[in-house]
């Protein structure tokens, strides 16, 4: 996800956050520190806060150990202003996988609430609106939070995990597509509940009802993506005509085949096979440098996302968004014989599913 920053790794997931969560910080400590002139009013609002998102890491975590047992990767997780987003490579296919991986979350966060309830067990009584809390209060309130956020998650919406552990419960009984098309009917209708609590007068849950109503959406089209392109193959979906560059031509020669072809990304190959692949943006970086005289080798990027002609389509559909130039080389050894971008996919969706044009 562009605009985010590595913080590190656990259990071998890379954990991202977003530039507008720092937003977030700042703006709850500009509240806080204004509300009451405090310092320390202001740290502390901070401090919960990265609590708060300490637990919806551990909550994302969840969902992405439970996918690791069924062979499902968790491409990485990344921490936004409204919770986090756990990026697997593909949704487990069997109902009895995926209802256990969205309860997985909410899951997450029970224990850590009775954990926390637990640890304040016989610690008298808690004044959790005084205007300077103390630790006691600090952890009843995370606790708090915790058990709002597993209740939360499990409304039936997406793109709730109550919405994804509905499908998966109706997927028990009928086909994957009819099951999300039900779940996503009913997110939507609590989608308009939000909006319509929220025009009452809390505007955030209008931007709630929002949310879900394209999540839902989305969802639905997902699925509908998929189940046309169930059973296809990279090779049957691949660009067989395409032009390539050999490392000593010059940037020049690329600038003419992006003018003169409707191909955007280049593979620089020679006869011992792929060196590289020179992407659109990075061949006009290098000529508004003056670089059209440079070799290809010069801009083209050294790595790149590869498929096979025989692997299936929805297997390589996950990489294609982080590829560079958001196209993959399909090989075949180590020589190209394809190319695979989101335009030739989307234009063999339409193909096969003629009655979406239009839509």
């Amino acid at each position: 996800m562009s605009w985010s920053w590595k913080l590190g790794t656990l259990a071998h997931i890379e954990i991202r956050v977003h530039a507008t969560f720092l937003l977030l910080l700042a703006w709850v400590g500009g509240l806080s520190y204004s509300k009451d002139r405090s310092l320390e009013a202001a740290l502390v609002a901070v401090a919960f806060i990265l609590c708060v998102f300490a637990t919806v890491v551990l909550h994302e975590m969840g969902h992405a150990l439970t996918a690791r047992r069924f062979g499902v990767r968790t491409l990485g997780i990344t921490l936004l202003p409204i919770g986090g987003v756990a990026q697997l490579d593909r949704i487990p296919e069997k109902p009895r996988e995926e209802l256990l991986v969205a309860l997985a979350g909410p899951a997450v966060n029970v224990v850590l609430a009775l954990l926390l309830w637990a640890g304040l067990a016989g610690g008298g009584p808690l004044d959790l609106q005084g205007p300077r809390p103390g630790p006691t209060a600090f952890v009843a309130r995370l606790a708090v939070v915790n058990a709002g956020l597993a209740l939360f998650n499990l409304l039936p919406a997406f793109p709730m995990d109550g919405g994804r552990a509905l499908r998966a419960l109706l997927s028990l009984r009928m086909g994957r597509s009819r099951a999300t098309r039900i779940a996503a009917h009913l997110g939507q209708a609590m989608a308009l509940l939000f909006a319509g609590l929220g025009l009452l007068g809390n505007p955030f849950l209008v931007f709630i009802g929002l949310f879900v109503w394209l999540s839902a959406e989305e969802e639905a089209r997902a699925v509908q993506v998929q189940a046309v392109l169930d059973g296809i193959s990279v090779g049957e979906a691949m660009v067989t005509t395409f032009q390539t560059l050999a490392p000593e031509e010059s940037l020049a020669r690329a600038r003419e085949l992006l003018i003169h072809t409707f191909q955007r990304d280049f593979p620089v190959a020679r006869e011992g096979g792929c060196l590289g692949l020179l992407t659109h943006q990075g061949l006009l970086r290098a000529l508004a440098h003056g670089g059209e005289g440079c070799e290809v080798t010069s801009a083209m990027e050294s790595t790149f996302g590869t498929a096979t002609p025989v692997e299936p389509l929805s297997s390589a559909l996950p990489r294609l968004p982080s590829a560079p130039g958001r196209t993959l080389l399909v090989m075949e050894g180590r020589r190209v014989v394809g190319l695979l971008t989101a335009e030739n996919i989307g234009e063999m969706f339409l193909a096969r599913d003629p009655a979406t044009v239009g839509r």
